[in-house]
């Protein structure tokens, strides 16, 4: 037998699937409102922040108007950018000056050094060239770090995604100029470390044969001088490539860091 249908039960069906319909729409509408909010109150900060960088002459100076506005997230996120960038030259440096045994820049007259010296000073070259064929991914692990902390602080401040985009994809430019430039370099420098070797290999084969003038080796054969010229302009090219791409490097460390000024102001 079917029981008859109750008007007021359908009326209490309809008049649920609508508050729940209003409930969707006004979540919908208030989900949109916090992030829409959220966006803002990036927009603004970064604003803020940029308008109290206007006029910087050095980035550094990020920390001075972050003293202004400590709440400030774009200018706490510059902040830890910038020291980031500083930390990571610093490590490079360290990691270059690593390349190199000590004995090596304290080589300067090898005219009064005796044979033992000479092949001192050529085993630490032989160990200066390894490293800076090896030292590659030593440099790209800096770099990987310093993008990584930094992408990680951004997400601990909850950055507005398209300006967290833009901070990351101003490091991975840098980046990648680093990344190239150093490779050049590491192999200039060995280029240069096998090119004193072959230097000296001359002067340890001919130790005891000639003799010192005017500061100059004077050799009792023309083919051992023919030898000597040719091992010494070999090195001394190899040395004037590695000292144009440390002035390349200071270059490109200038313009990077106007770059990342221009970047903090917003302009």
């Amino acid at each position: 037998m079917k029981t008859p249908s109750d008007p007021n039960a359908r009326t209490r069906v309809r008049l649920a699937f609508l508050l729940l319909f209003v409930f969707m729409i006004a979540g919908s509408v208030g989900a949109y409102y916090v992030v829409d909010r959220s966006r803002l109150q990036d927009l603004v900060s970064a604003r803020e922040g940029q308008a109290a960088l206007q006029g910087i002459a050095d980035v550094r100076q990020i920390d001075e108007a972050l003293r202004q506005h400590p709440q400030n997230k774009f200018l706490r996120m510059m902040a830890i950018a910038t020291k980031a960038a500083d930390d990571t030259n610093v490590a490079i440096e360290k990691l270059s000056d690593e390349i190199e045994p000590p004995a090596i820049s304290k080589a300067d007259n090898l005219g009064t050094a005796n044979r033992g010296d000479l092949e001192a000073l050529r085993r630490d070259l032989k160990v200066a060239e390894t490293n800076a064929t090896t030292f590659m991914p030593r440099y790209v692990a800096v770099l990987k770090a310093e993008r990584d902390n930094v992408e990680k602080y951004a997400a601990s401040l909850q950055l507005e995604k398209d300006a967290g985009n833009r901070l990351l994809e101003n490091i991975d430019r840098r980046h990648a100029e680093i990344t190239a430039l150093t490779s050049r370099m590491l192999s200039a420098r060995a280029g240069y470390y096998r090119a004193y070797q072959n230097y000296l290999a001359v002067l340890i084969g001919e130790f005891g044969s000639y003799k010192i003038v005017n500061g100059q080796f004077i050799f009792p054969l023309q083919r051992t001088v023919d030898r000597y010229n040719v091992a010494a302009q070999a090195m001394n090219v190899a040395a004037k490539s590695v000292g144009d791409l440390n002035e390349e490097r200071k270059r490109l460390l200038q313009s990077q860091q106007e770059r990342w000024q221009q970047f903090v102001r917003g302009e």
